[in-house]
């Protein structure tokens, strides 16, 4: 799916303070981010948190209420979507049925008066980019969903637009196929320099294929960075459960900063604000060892198989926790007395 086509245009996005409210809900608070130009950037979150409302902003299908949007350096704020240098592949994909493939992509540009040969130039131009050469004459309905969601980013390629949006573009393809088409959109991105912002629900799906997250809750940005920094240094409580999988474990700061305390144990940590305080361990981080080793005794509660690894559940003294082992290694007996250990330096303090 790569190639060295350098057509499609480049421009950045800027949000300055921008909300949307319907009435008295207010959709998006007080945005404020900037994405450069030639890198993807995923706005991330649970239902309701705003990010599509956000992407719909950039679209110019929903007015600001408050705010500036700009796009490649000119203020947008006011203009309709089609006044915007931007295109976006919806979650449908909104392939007309009727239409063959060549006839869906030279949709745009006929419509912005472009003749029927150069709408064709263009469409096979994108069509080839994209391995979809030999499949002009059929209908959607006679495509794969990979197929289908590759046509829907050549009608949105081939307006060459100076920013492309994607509304939860894999939402409807099977986790395998999920897999590959990210990897062919990241590759795109890459090869022609686009900028693009993704939305998706999917943390896995962000982190694989983001040059910066934008993670949203409630309407306001929660953090945002690349992947690696949210991953590694959530500022929250919700970021750390969000992003991945994190056991949670509710204790206190003590001894300056040096402690961290609960009922039953105490860990020595480095560099924490003294009080409440709640501690993140990554599954991965976490080790089975033998019943009376390791920093906490516990009991095997669950194992399942998944293929590349096992998911192990321990009951401990600080409840039950989530740990990955390599499906080499013998899975513990359910029932059975384990140890849980891990190196302190893996722990995420976050304050409450």
């Amino acid at each position: 799916m790569a190639s060295n086509d350098k057509s499609v245009k480049q421009g950045g996005v800027v949000f300055e303070g921008v909300s949307k409210r319907y009435g008295p809900v207010t959709a998006v608070d007080t945005v404020s981010f900037t994405i450069e130009p030639a890198t993807l950037v995923t706005l991330l979150g649970p239902s309701g948190c705003g990010k599509t409302t956000t992407l719909r902003m950039v679209a110019g299908l929903e007015a600001a209420s408050g705010g500036r949007i700009l796009i490649a350096g000119q203020d947008v704020t006011k203009l309709s979507a089609a006044e915007r240098d931007v295109s976006m592949v919806f979650q449908s994909y909104a392939l007309f049925p009727h239409m063959t493939v060549m006839d869906n992509v030279c949709y745009g540009p006929q419509s912005m008066k472009k003749s029927r040969a150069e709408a064709e130039a263009l469409a096979h131009d994108k069509l080839k980019m994209l391995g979809l050469a030999g499949l002009e004459k059929r209908l959607p309905s006679e495509l794969s969903g990979g197929q289908q969601q590759r046509v829907a980013v050549a009608r949105s390629l081939v307006l060459e637009p100076a920013v492309l949006l994607f509304d939860e573009p894999l939402s409807n393809l099977d986790a395998k196929l999920r897999r590959r088409v990210r990897q062919e959109i990241r590759e795109l991105q890459q090869s022609l320099q686009l900028t693009v912002v993704y939305v998706t629900h999917d943390q896995s799906e962000a982190l694989a294929v983001s040059d910066k997250i934008i993670v949203m809750e409630a309407g306001r940005i929660a953090q945002q960075g690349a992947p690696h920094e949210l991953y590694r240094k959530p500022a929250s409580r919700f970021l750390a459960d969000f992003i991945g999988d994190a056991n949670l474990v509710d204790g206190e700061v003590a001894d300056g900063g040096r402690t961290f305390v609960t009922a039953d144990v105490r860990l020595a940590i480095e560099g924490a604000q003294p009080g409440p305080a709640t501690l993140a361990l990554r599954p991965h981080r976490l080790r089975l060892v033998t019943a009376g080793a390791g920093r906490l005794p516990g009991t095997c509660r669950r194992v399942d198989y998944l293929g590349s690894h096992l998911e192990v559940l321990v009951d401990t003294p600080w409840g039950t926790l989530l740990l990955f082992t390599n499906d080499d290694e013998p899975p513990p007996a359910a029932g059975g007395a384990v140890g849980v250990d891990f190196d302190p330096s893996a722990a995420i303090v976050l304050p409450r």
